[in-house]
């Protein structure tokens, strides 16, 4: 970033010093693009240089002081005029004086605490940054660097099947099972589902997988639910007696690990969501939530007082009720589509 006034311009960089070897993850921007940034994990030492080139080196840059911050925060689509900071870290690394020639100044912060994952959504984005700053009389020079925050779990201690009897009263009777409740993101999904009683011309059958996304509190709640997958299963009127496998695989899905009430400003929470279709074009359909998790490549000793906080936070699910959708708590719902 350039800033000119007074004869001078000054060029302002950030720099890690582990950037050469540092993993690089991709991340969705708000314009929905991807973009590649530095990865880190919660407990990690952020550390660099902050490097300041003179464009004119006949004249100094005055200045009101130098410093670095690391800051966490959560930004509202609805509400952009307020940032909600959850980490804020500052090292002042000059003090007011003078500039005269192109230099850098080290930084350091040790340990920091990166509880959230980041995540960008359709009205929320929760991120991760450096920012320099050359505080001026008139105008400061500022420059922002965005990192990438992943959180990494264990294995769930608790992680049993799901199973579940659904059906509407002498016409329609099955049974579908998963063989878990809680998949990491490059996980499996296998079932099965059973067709107990079958008086309905079913003509097709398919697994969704729904992302919904809650944020605000109160009245000022907004949902916005977003189907990330849909796997078809059956093509064709089964018979009773008939067995369907289920076999998705997670890895080729945009997905993140669930979150639930991220310092109490957003959820993010995902469903497979069981859909029948008949030859009367209705859907009949029946949502079961999982829980998401993301599963390191290599479990170092640095990040094991982390991933015990997250298989904490990943604990338990909640009932479907809780969502307020009253069709999501009968045991089968239809809708006639128009």
């Amino acid at each position: 970033m350039s800033f000119f006034g007074f004869g001078q311009s000054v060029e302002v960089e950030i720099l890690l010093n582990d950037a050469e070897s540092r993993k690089r993850a991709e991340h969705k921007t708000e314009d929905g693009k991807k973009e590649k940034y530095f990865l880190f994990y919660d407990g990690e030492t952020v550390s660099g240089k902050v490097s300041l080139a003179l464009k004119n080196p006949n004249k100094r840059l005055e200045h009101q002081g130098i410093k670095i911050e690391f800051i966490g925060q959560i930004e509202l689509y609805y509400d952009r005029g307020n940032h909600h900071e959850f980490v804020s870290l500052v090292k002042d690394l000059a003090r007011p004086g003078e500039i005269s020639q192109s230099q850098a100044f080290d930084f350091e912060f040790t340990h920091v605490e990166k509880p959230y994952e980041s995540y960008t959504g359709q009205n929320v984005k929760l991120r991760y940054f450096l920012r320099a700053t050359i505080s001026r009389r008139l105008n400061d020079v500022v420059k922002e660097m965005d990192i990438v925050v992943h959180t990494l779990s264990t294995y769930p201690e608790l992680n049993s099947s799901i199973k579940m009897e659904v059906g509407i009263e002498d016409c329609l009777h099955i049974e579908f099972e998963y063989n878990k409740s809680k998949y990491h993101l490059k996980d499996v999904i296998v079932g099965k589902i059973y067709f107990l009683l079958v008086r309905i011309k079913i003509k097709h059958m398919e697994i969704d997988i729904i992302k919904r996304e809650t944020t605000g509190t109160g009245p000022n709640v907004y949902h916005e639910n977003d189907t990330i997958a849909k796997y078809e299963i059956m093509d064709g009127a089964p018979v009773r007696g008939e067995s369907i496998p289920i076999r998705l695989f997670l890895a080729g899905y945009e997905l993140t690990p669930t979150m639930r009430d991220i310092n109490k400003k957003f959820s993010v929470r995902y469903y497979l969501n069981l859909v029948l279709i008949d030859e009367e074009e209705r859907r009949y359909f029946k949502q079961q939530e999982v829980v998401l998790w993301r599963k390191g490549d290599i479990v170092r000793k640095s990040m094991s007082h982390q991933a015990a906080i997250a298989s904490q936070r990943f604990e338990g699910t909640a009932s479907l009720g809780e969502e307020g959708d009253e069709s999501l708590s009968r045991r089968l719902c239809y809708t006639t589509s128009e």
